[in-house]
């Protein structure tokens, strides 16, 4: 049977043209953000979709008709471009479009869209029920009026960085984990990522930061600039827990080979100093952030270190415009832009 690579479809690099981006609005009845849960979390994603609707198509799942005219009210006291801007009925538990939205991958030649559709438990099953998560991809393909494609395997969007050359970076700790699929080796992993996703090579790092109860997404670590560069987060502080995992992970970024086999050049990328609110240490990271058309979106978190970050990727992104956002609501739920976005490609 032939895969989706053989077809000639891959998933492109982020940086590569969109036609939008999906995101699913936060609801009461999610447990992603402790009450009052939309404390700043609707300011913070009005301000995204006002971004993100001046370059691209943006396309909201919503879980009732009432929270949509809601949110329809916010838009339209912002400076959102409506006539940018989709909302859907679609019900879904948990607002991390990045891991239970469809991952597209384009076909070479023709240009093709097809959503690929992997399971989503909800991070190894930690906060059910995730069946309504888990049929998002087919409602957003029939809206997009796209293909959907069904893979068996656990897979979250966040999980996987991709440079549309071949490549792609994960975490043994994630990918790995028995609590995904604990019926696949490592070998099965890499066949389907290889198989669905068209790429070439599957480039390992061990383990994720403090905070982050995905067990090690790659995009609070390292994340594709081009397809030769690699930004990576640093920890200076040699007594944060997060230093020797950090420099475990740039040691192998440095020992991976592109198709060349040359190596990619690794540009550091500062860590904020801990976030930590009520007793609890939150995965805050520059590395989460999102390139839309013309624009890459960075998280900040109101600390000397975000004009840093935000002037090393303005550096990495050359005629984009580069807006750090501030994302201290959004970490309060584990998370930031690059977790609630998923692009479609153009």
């Amino acid at each position: 049977m032939q895969t989706l690579k053989d077809k000639g479809f891959s998933m492109p690099a982020e940086w590569a043209g969109h036609r939008g981006t999906i995101l699913t609005w936060p609801q009461k009845k999610g447990c992603s953000f402790p009450p009052p849960y939309d404390r700043g979390v609707h300011e913070t994603y009005v301000t995204l979709i006002e971004l993100l609707s001046a370059v691209e198509e943006v396309h909201v799942n919503h879980w009732d008709r009432e929270e949509m005219d809601y949110v329809r009210g916010l838009l339209k006291a912002s400076k959102c471009n409506l006539k940018q801007v989709f909302q859907h009925l679609h019900q879904s538990y948990e607002p991390w479009c990045r891991d239970h939205g469809p991952i597209m991958v384009r076909h070479e030649k023709t240009g093709q869209v097809m959503a690929t559709d992997w399971h989503y438990n909800a991070w190894g099953g930690k906060y059910p029920p995730y069946d309504l998560d888990n049929r998002i991809p087919a409602l957003m393909a029939g809206v997009l009026g796209v293909e959907c494609h069904a893979v068996e395997m656990v897979l979250e969007g966040g999980s996987i960085e991709v440079n549309g050359r071949g490549d792609l970076i994960t975490t043994e700790s994630c990918l790995l984990n028995p609590n995904r699929n604990p019926d696949l080796t490592r070998a099965d992993i890499e066949k389907r990522l290889i198989d669905f996703l068209g790429v070439e090579r599957i480039h390992w790092l061990e383990s994720g930061i403090e905070g982050d109860d995905t067990d090690g997404h790659i995009d609070d670590l390292s994340r594709f600039v081009d397809g030769r560069r690699v930004v990576t987060v640093i920890e200076k502080n040699r007594d944060d827990p997060n230093a020797a995992v950090l420099e475990a992970n740039r040691r192998k970024l440095l020992e991976f080979r592109d198709g060349e086999g040359a190596a990619f050049e690794v540009i550091d990328l500062p860590m904020p100093d801990a976030v930590i609110r009520e007793g609890i240490r939150l995965p805050a990271s520059y590395a989460n952030f999102y390139i839309a058309n013309g624009l890459v979106i960075v998280p900040v978190f109101g600390q000397p270190s975000d004009d840093v970050a935000v002037g090393i990727l303005t550096d990495c992104f050359p005629g984009r415009e580069v807006r750090g956002v501030d994302s201290r609501a959004l970490i309060w739920g584990l998370g930031s832009f690059h977790c609630i976005t998923q692009q479609i490609p153009a």
